[in-house]
């Protein structure tokens, strides 16, 4: 009669357990996104002042400059939020209890440009 030795396994570890496989899904889907609003929203948001071409910023309405200057702002301090969620969204721990905030940073990341891209596309009449 032979005796069959079990090798002895490890305890498995709660955090190992719980490592989300999914998690690189959410960051990557908005790193791509990301990569093509991004530069649309800097090229039609720059190219937005030609808005004001017919009437001169001086005399244009002062919903479009309103609107104008709403966009600028965007662009210019909706830089470092997107670059703070979008670095978020890929450090967080990879498990499961994070999928929830890794969404909702990669979500995060996409609203600056696309509010800019509405903005551009909802301008009002000179």
């Amino acid at each position: 009669m032979t005796t069959q030795h079990i090798a002895a396994q490890p305890p498995a570890r709660a955090d190992v357990a719980e490592r989300d496989s999914r998690a690189w899904i959410a960051p990557l889907v908005a790193t791509i996104l990301l990569a093509f609003l991004g530069p649309a929203a800097l090229l039609f948001g720059g190219l937005s002042a030609m808005a004001t071409d017919s009437c001169g910023p001086d005399d244009c309405s002062p919903a479009l400059n309103t609107q104008l200057s709403v966009i600028y702002g965007t662009l210019t301090f909706g830089t470092l939020p997107t670059l703070a969620a979008w670095i978020t969204a890929w450090a967080l721990p990879w498990q499961r209890r994070w999928s929830a905030w890794r969404t909702g940073a990669a979500i995060t990341t996409l609203l600056p440009p696309l509010f800019v891209l509405l903005l551009v596309f909802t301008l009002p009449a000179p």
